[in-house]
């Protein structure tokens, strides 16, 4: 029999997880709409070239694509949300005066996954601000991820911050780089490959040395960037630090590049204590509208399901058993105060078949284990 089992990548969400999941959801989408951020709702799927155009790096090649028997055409299942906002926001809401603060939360689904994520659908949640790219906006963005994490109960919050265009302006200017070696440079800075830059450009390599807690690395950042072609960034990253000093943890890893290909300026990946791997990540880009023009945004994902999977979100059972024969009313005014009713519907239910912790008994909710 293979009708109970599920695809690789995939599987169901129950109780208690799947109502953690929509609790964090919830908190999540509540503190982004406290300030301003509006939830949007994409369609799960879209033509696949449309979709294509807009996810950057190998992303475009992570949908799951199928025929269309209506339209005969290919579409693609969504991997990610935010190409989809930009898409809303430079079409349906293009008229809209700018910025746009946009919200969102909903599944997506990967072609393939790795041996360590083998999962593949997975639920998306974030926030995008269209229209600015400044530090006012990267703080607003860091602030709005930082305190709806907080009201989702997630503790122990770290931001991890990179520059994804560091190797573009400095083989631009200070320290030119050939064309054809500009991509191997960045992953052997990635990778932390102290032999493989030597062999490209041994004027690089301080910059493996400039990652670690933020206030020391940006020190280190600024005494390498003598010629001052980082100032501005290195400015704003301060600015952007300093608005979170003493809510999170901070540290400065200026060559990151995995997951920020198609970010620009500012790019960060967010963690969080007994969650293992990234919850979140977010940056500055841009979204390119049908006559070709680019427009500033930034905005950040969090990955629900690792978060509630570390126990996040998730409260105590507190489920009262309603004998046959009670008072519906009073049922009804013990559900204002909080509870969770579960009426027995039959003579021989019970509250242990319900994983009840309380029983309604004589107008009092009394604990089963007293």
């Amino acid at each position: 029999m293979t009708n109970a089992l599920l695809p690789e990548g995939f599987r169901d969400r129950l109780p208690p997880y799947a109502d953690a999941a929509a609790r964090l959801e919830a908190a999540v989408l509540g503190a982004a709409y406290a300030h301003g951020y509006e939830r949007a709702d994409p369609a799960l799927a879209e033509f696949e070239a449309g979709l294509a155009g807009r996810l950057k790096s190998a992303r475009a090649q992570d949908s799951v694509r199928f025929v269309d028997p209506v339209s005969q055409a290919t579409l693609a299942v969504r991997p990610d949300i935010t190409a989809q906002i930009g898409r809303i926001a430079a079409t349906r809401m293009g008229h809209h005066p700018r910025p746009v603060r946009l919200s969102y939360a909903g599944p997506i689904l990967k072609l393939r996954a790795s041996q360590l994520s083998p999962e593949r659908e997975l639920r998306q949640i974030g926030c995008e601000l269209i229209g600015l790219d400044t530090v006012a906006a990267a703080v607003e963005v860091t602030q709005v991820a930082v305190e709806a994490l907080a009201a989702a109960g997630v503790t122990g919050v770290s931001i991890d911050f990179t520059l994804p265009d560091l190797v573009d302006i400095l083989a631009a200017g200070p320290f030119p780089v050939a064309a054809d070696k500009i991509d191997l440079l960045r992953d052997r800075l990635d990778a932390k490959d102290a032999g493989g830059v030597t062999a490209i450009a041994p004027a690089y390599l301080p910059l493996i040395e400039a990652a670690g807690p933020f206030e020391a690395a940006h020190q280190r950042l600024c005494a390498f960037d003598a010629g001052g072609a980082l100032t501005s960034r290195l400015d704003a990253l301060w600015k952007i630090a300093e608005s979170l000093k003493g809510r999170v943890a901070l540290t400065l890893d200026p060559t990151e590049r995995h997951g920020f290909e198609y970010q620009s300026w500012l790019g960060f990946s967010i963690f969080a204590d007994a969650v293992r791997g990234e919850i979140g990540r977010g940056g500055s880009y841009t979204i390119v509208h049908e006559n070709g023009a680019e427009e500033a945004a930034m905005g950040f994902s969090l990955f629900a399901d690792g978060i509630v999977a570390a126990g996040i979100g998730g409260i105590a059972r507190r489920r009262l058993f309603v004998p046959l024969g009670s008072d519906a009313a009073l049922a009804a005014r013990m559900r204002t105060d909080g509870w969770v009713t579960v009426a027995a519907l039959e003579a021989g239910d019970t509250p242990e078949a319900q994983l009840c912790t309380h029983i309604l008994s004589h107008g009092v909710a009394r604990p089963l284990s007293a």
